[in-house]
């Protein structure tokens, strides 16, 4: 909190005039005040209550002077604040403090993070159950080849006690065979519906 002002430069003429009266009659503890804050270097300081007392001597002399002339040109003092040196055990706790704050958000900003995603699609346990779905699906296709397959081949083996002809055993085969193939499509329909929900 400011308790002087600097001088201005008018101000202090008119100070250092008083002073080179020889008859006015200042109080002696005035008097010094003024003279120590002319003899410093500048900026000149002066106190308020050395200012007050001034303004009170000039007015009881019949000369009318008001402060706000008084900082005419001048600026208040404001003098340097000293830090107190920081207390070691508040910083080292400070400290700790800072350090379980940052932790404490590094963990709710990546809280929905998991660590075991291999791409922004999907975790490991999806790729595994994706891994599973696909084996199913080559294995019903694996199936279902085989059994057109081995469907043919017992048409085609069976159907030469019916047919010499080679070209009527294979029509046979074929027909067999698609007759079976759609019937496992049927079947393969119906268990995904079911697997789905669907009636």
């Amino acid at each position: 909190m400011a308790s002087a002002f600097v001088l201005g430069d008018k101000f202090r003429d008119k100070l250092t005039e008083l002073l080179e009266k020889t008859d006015s009659c200042l109080p002696e503890r005035l008097r010094e005040e003024l003279e120590e804050s002319l003899g410093k270097p500048e900026p000149t300081i002066l106190s308020f209550s050395a200012a007050r007392t001034l303004q009170k001597y000039l007015q009881d002399q019949g000369r009318p002077f008001y402060l706000h002339e008084l900082l005419d040109g001048g600026s208040l003092h404001l003098p340097e604040v000293v830090k107190p040196p920081r207390n070691r055990e508040l910083v080292a706790r400070l400290e700790r403090i800072k350090v379980r704050l940052a932790n404490e958000e590094y963990s709710r900003i990546t809280r929905n993070v998991n660590t075991q995603e291999i791409s922004r699609n999907g975790t490991i346990a999806d790729f595994g159950q994706e891994v599973r779905s696909v084996k199913a699906v080559v294995a019903t296709v694996f199936n279902f080849l085989v059994t057109v397959v081995a469907a043919f081949a017992c048409s085609y083996m069976g159907s030469q006690y019916l047919f010499t002809d080679t070209g009527a055993r294979v029509i046979a085969a074929v027909i067999t065979a698609s007759v079976v193939g759609l019937a496992e499509l049927y079947v393969l329909v119906r268990t995904m519906e079911g697997e789905l929900g669907e009636p």
